[in-house]
């Protein structure tokens, strides 16, 4: 989950009379419960990576959220949506643990009706696949991290 999402969800419901809110999308669930004045939140990836996550970690909502993946991180050079391969039945450009040159193609982002090959910047493996196909994307927004 979008970590701007993650921040705005826990100021709503410190400003509301929510107690209790969770949310379920497809990278994972979020459940932020108000209590005693600060919200605590917590965060469940996916079933896909459940066996990675015992239990989810309380934090207040007061501290500040950073994440910062290792490796190098592919952004998105424009706003469009995102694919992972040329076309609908067409195998994926990269899987989780591909290695890729510089230069090689790793996704297609369609902008305008364009399809525009997204190339790797960096050589290595990639590690994460942090979009979704067909997924919208923004300028800047991490695509891919390469280790």
């Amino acid at each position: 989950m979008d970590l701007r999402k993650l921040k705005t969800l826990i100021d709503l419901v410190s400003d509301s009379n929510v107690s209790e809110l969770e949310i379920t999308e497809a990278e994972g669930k979020v459940r932020i419960v108000k209590g005693g004045g600060a919200a605590v939140h917590g965060y469940a990836p996916a079933p896909v990576y459940a066996a990675a996550v015992a239990a989810p970690l309380p934090v207040p909502a007061a501290a500040p959220i950073e994440v910062v993946e290792a490796g190098h991180t592919v952004k998105s050079p424009m706003v469009g949506t995102f694919y992972r391969s040329s076309s609908p039945g067409a195998k994926a450009f990269v899987e989780v643990g591909s290695v890729v040159k510089e230069g090689d193609t790793i996704c297609i982002i369609e902008a305008m009706k364009i399809l525009n090959e997204i190339e790797a910047d960096k050589a290595g493996t990639i590690s994460r696949i942090l979009c979704e196909n067909g997924q919208a994307v923004e300028y800047g927004q991490p695509l891919f991290i390469i280790e």
